[in-house]
């Protein structure tokens, strides 16, 4: 199968300007399977221009009548669904069960975005005097330029682009050129739905060079990216030096606190799935596994039967339950940080191999007493790799929870109220699950604290980023 991607400007779907492409790679393969239109500042230009006008159509649209069109994009990803997965799953490798997953959830995002459109109220503020009147209105912010990362190529791009929509903003998407085609695919959803041309633009190519034109454009209002922090922290620096607002949603090193008290079993099995989902290539992923000494060998000696029961292959097959890592880059930095883990007195319990043989696959891997001279105690592997390091005390684990400069998701299972009521309020995340996977649904908050970033991605709070509250007072004379 081989395919190409286009640009998507002002309603159009096109090449660039200049001609030029990127290739795309089956990561289960290794083979170029496609191509993708590269854009290029004419291209940009376009797309802002487009961003602009419109901009000034769909602020001018009724929410109510927003929330129609946005409920419409979502029930054709619906009816796509498995095309769009399969498309999905030969760019970025994930099993195609979960691909078809994400596209679903991407839905349910954009539906519950249309409706918060909707009750976006400002409010009425009592006066001093009389015959003053005092408003506080909801306005959309302007143009937004996002830019997502390829590990859930349509997720990333419609929380982004649905609650900017809602609000009654402008788009233009730096989608991922690793993975194309299924982001391609939630914007056609879009523009088949009726939206008018320009409100959504879509582009592909240099990630620097895209930023660093789009961002200080004076037609750019707002900039929302998720990816790593050293990045978000360089587009993060760009953007106030001309005061634009920004969320980011940035890289963790999610730490799971196991308790003696714990359900063992459900928490292997919660913890494990959320390890290895997408291959280890999630950020919210668990990755620090603290246990509580009394059940360490338990848990350890459980959670590397998970691992082990993995089924690693190419994700159109039905029973591979993890694909490969995205690209040949992915699996260097993985095997590196292994080795250097080992090398510093890590006991590899299993994995730390490449698990199959034509693509990027890694075995799932278990470190065992990882000492915080490894790297991977400091740096987020992005990968199929779980550390499972023991604790002693409530306050010890706390301050391992604690000791990076990430505070994304963490994880913990405990049957003590006393204890998970200490959690919530001392281990420094943006979100926190006690007992159960709870994260990222369309109306909770998603986002961390910290280097994770800032802002949300989730509930009513990612609606805020998109609105400006202005203030109107008047005298009636």
């Amino acid at each position: 199968m081989s395919h190409n991607v286009e640009l998507f400007i002002n309603g159009q779907w096109k090449a660039g300007v200049e001609g030029l492409t990127l290739p795309i790679e089956n990561p289960a393969t290794g083979e170029t399977i496609g191509t993708v239109a590269r854009a290029t500042q004419p291209d940009l230009d376009a797309a802002l221009a487009a961003a602009e006008a419109g901009f000034a159509k769909w602020r001018e649209i009724a929410p109510f009548e927003r929330a129609k069109l946005m409920r419409k994009a979502a029930g054709l990803l619906r009816e796509r669904v498995g095309d769009i997965a399969r498309q999905m799953t030969l760019e970025q490798g994930k099993p195609i069960g979960e691909a078809k997953g994400e596209v679903l959830s991407a839905a349910d995002i954009i539906e519950f975005f249309a409706e918060e459109g909707k009750r976006a109220y400002g409010r009425l503020v009592p006066a001093r005097v009389p015959n003053v009147t005092q408003l506080v209105i909801q306005s959309p912010v302007g143009a937004i330029a996002a830019f997502t990362p390829w590990n859930f190529p349509v997720n990333q791009v419609v929380r982004k682009v649905s609650a900017a929509l809602a609000a009654g903003c402008s788009v233009i998407v730096k989608a991922p050129e690793e993975t194309p085609a299924s982001p391609a695919a939630l914007i056609r959803a879009f523009a088949d739905a009726g939206l008018p041309d320009g409100v959504l633009n879509l582009v592909y190519g240099v990630p620097a060079e895209i930023s660093s034109y789009l961002i200080p454009h004076p037609t750019i209002r707002k900039v929302s990216f998720t990816g790593s922090t050293p990045v978000g922290k360089q587009l993060a620096a760009m953007a106030g030096l001309h005061m634009k607002r920004v969320t980011m949603e940035l890289g963790g090193h999610a730490p799971a606190l196991i308790f003696n008290d714990a359900d063992i079993a459900a928490a292997v099995r919660n913890l494990a799935g959320g390890k290895f989902r997408n291959a280890g290539q999630v950020c919210i992923a668990p990755t620090r596994f603290l246990v509580q000494r009394g059940v360490y060998d338990q848990f350890v000696d459980a959670f590397v039967k998970a691992a082990e029961s993995i089924r690693v292959g190419n994700g159109l097959d039905p029973e591979t339950t993890m694909g490969p890592l995205v690209n040949g880059k992915r699996f260097e930095a993985i095997s590196a940080i292994v080795d250097d883990a080992v090398a510093n007195g890590a006991v590899l319990k299993t994995g730390g191999k490449r698990a199959a043989e034509g693509g990027h696959f890694y075995a799932p891997t278990v470190l065992c007493n990882v000492p915080l001279t490894a790297k991977i105690m400091h740096d987020e592997p992005f990968g199929p790799v779980a550390i499972i390091n023991p604790f002693d005390t409530e306050e010890e684990a706390i301050a391992e929870a604690n000791r990076l400069p990430y505070g994304l998701a963490a994880y913990a299972y405990t049957t003590s109220a006393g204890t998970a009521q200490r959690l919530s309020t001392r281990v420094e995340s943006g979100m926190l699950t006690i007992n159960h996977s709870g994260l990222a649904l369309p109306e909770v908050p998603f986002g961390g604290v910290k280097d994770s970033g800032y802002g949300s991605e989730g509930g009513p709070e990612a609606l805020e980023a998109y609105l400006q509250p202005k203030f109107v007072t008047r005298l009636d004379v």
